[in-house]
């Protein structure tokens, strides 16, 4: 017996000690384990933290996003127009609104001054600068400031899309598009782009066709899902482009409803779709676009007619959201007022950011429960012309032995 106990524990420990092995049996751990087993050892953080072993993972798992804090910025400086608002210099170009101890150090290492305007984030990464010239990219974990170089085409009037792309490596790999909104409606089937790759180092330029008249709204940044593109179009539509197709079209889908709503938000659900959220002083509804069979391929081929469809997912009334929360609503002074739909969740559809105010909550769908936000930031930088925006890293692990390329035992 003691000698199948000793060859039993021989099997083991050769098996806990080859890599392959070991990683096949960590990819089968569920999310809220695998970042606890980190403190096994060295060899384990370093096959946990390795770039990877984390897309093996996270094809395999959807794992969860850390809320930062809240990024704002105001539309009123944006494209430095003619005569336009000038921000003073009491006011940051970049607010954060911290929740989290890393935030608080994003803060006050002075940063963010550098950076200029927030424009978006992706995986943890932030998009800032200065249109239309200056753009950053930061990442928070490495504390590496990677400056953009000047864009080729002058673009009056833009949008914006960050991606982050897999890399096989630690680097960051990332594409940064402007795309050209035009101010006449009526007179262009096509949409002028300009996209950088951290792989290649340029801008390079290019024009999407679409199969009826398109205008972007400008000043808008859009919500990628699985690298597919969507930006808010105009005459209550969104725009949706697949930069990986071959074919380099953009294709209109009709939102649902009138399209008079005080504020509109798109995110992605919890299985992979595209939502898109509504407001009004009553209260909000979520919808979310199905897709074919062939996903988005009928919607960039000219000829195959879209067969998907918007769905119903929720409904809220802020005046029952009120009353089935009264300790959250007697903190709050004029609720019902201002009360607006503020973003999604990442990859999850159960719950939404509600601002009233100043106030952030985070409603959740299933129990029907409101709980505050805590912020540490002013308050007065959310003003009447500003955007906020969630600040998210993705929750995984980060260890500098990854970077260095140092063997752990």
């Amino acid at each position: 017996m003691k000698r199948r106990k000793m060859k039993h524990k021989g099997v083991v420990h050769s098996a806990l000690t080859c890599e392959d092995i070991l990683s096949n049996i960590l990819l089968r751990l569920p999310p809220e384990s695998i970042c606890k087993l980190i403190i096994v050892s060295k060899k384990w953080l370093h096959l946990i933290c390795s770039s990877s072993f984390r897309h093996s993972y996270l094809r395999q798992w959807k794992v969860g996003f850390n809320l930062l804090g809240f990024c704002v910025s105001n539309s009123l400086y944006l494209g430095k127009p003619i005569g336009g608002a000038r921000r003073p210099r009491c006011e940051p170009a970049l607010p954060l609104l911290s929740t989290s101890r890393e935030c608080d150090d994003m803060k006050f290492s002075g940063v963010l001054k550098t950076l200029g305007y927030f424009i978006d984030s992706s995986d943890g990464l932030l998009l800032c600068g200065r249109h239309p010239k200056a753009y950053f990219v930061y990442d928070p974990v490495t504390k590496q400031q990677i400056k953009l170089p000047h864009p080729r085409v002058y673009f009056e009037e833009l949008c914006m899309a960050f991606i982050v792309d897999n890399s096989p490596d630690d680097d960051i790999c990332f594409r940064v598009i402007r795309a050209k909104c035009e101010s006449r409606f009526e007179e262009t089937d096509t949409v002028t782009i300009e996209t950088f790759t951290s792989k290649n180092t340029t801008w390079s330029y290019s024009k999407l066709k679409c199969s009826s008249p398109i205008s972007l709204s400008p000043w808008t940044s859009a919500t990628v899902i699985g690298g597919v593109i969507h930006w808010y179009a105009t005459q209550g539509n969104v725009a949706i482009y697949a930069p990986d197709h071959e074919e380099k079209r953009i294709a209109l889908v009709k939102l649902p409803g009138p399209f008079d709503f005080d504020e509109q938000v798109l995110g992605e659900s919890s299985d992979g779709l595209l939502q898109y959220g509504w407001s009004c002083k009553a209260g909000l509804e979520i919808w979310v676009l199905e897709k074919d069979l062939d996903g988005y391929a009928s919607l960039v081929s000219n000829n195959k007619p879209w067969n998907g469809s918007w769905r119903k997912r929720y409904k809220l009334n802020f005046k029952i959201m009120w009353k089935k929360n009264p300790t959250v609503a007697a903190k709050l002074v004029g609720r019902p007022k201002d009360s607006e739909i503020l973003s999604f969740v990442p990859q999850k559809s159960e719950s939404v950011f509600i601002k009233t105010g100043t106030t952030i909550l985070l409603y959740h769908f299933d129990g029907q429960k409101a709980e505050v936000i805590q912020y540490q930031g002013r308050g007065s930088s959310i003003c009447e012309f500003s955007k906020v925006t969630p600040y998210f890293k993705r929750a995984w692990p980060h260890s500098t032995l990854c970077r260095s390329g140092n063997s752990a035992t």
